[in-house]
């Protein structure tokens, strides 16, 4: 039991390593806190908050990967690297997926709250 809260301990210090020291991150993080206001002012469904979550934790998860495998090459080799700058652009590549992605998902969800929103004003 020990080592599981340990393993846990270290997991929520690379959660605060990426909100203090990730620039993206923290963006992020502000997206989906207002994400999640939006949310709740236009009484979205459960269903359709299960899946903005899923989204949102997704790209956060992705950001996550990302600054890990950056921080990995950067180790490996400080100098430009063309094989290194593949693997960092692939995992960027990765973050921009899923944002593209959730982003579709968001407004395929919100547009019609949106529309009702304004269409009553």
């Amino acid at each position: 039991m020990n080592s599981l809260l340990k393993s846990f301990g270290f997991a929520f210090k690379g959660i605060f390593h990426l909100i203090k020291n990730e620039r993206n991150f923290k963006i992020q993080v502000v997206v989906f806190i207002l994400v999640l206001i939006l949310s709740c002012l236009l009484g979205i469904s459960k269903i359709e908050l299960i899946i903005v979550l899923v989204c949102s934790m997704t790209v956060l998860a992705m950001e996550g990967i990302n600054t890990s495998i950056e921080r990995l090459c950067d180790e490996k080799d400080l100098n430009f690297n063309h094989k290194i700058k593949i693997i960092k652009d692939v995992a960027a590549g990765a973050v921009l997926i899923s944002s593209i992605f959730s982003f579709v998902i968001g407004f395929i969800i919100f547009l019609p709250y949106l529309y009702k929103l304004v269409a009553s004003l």
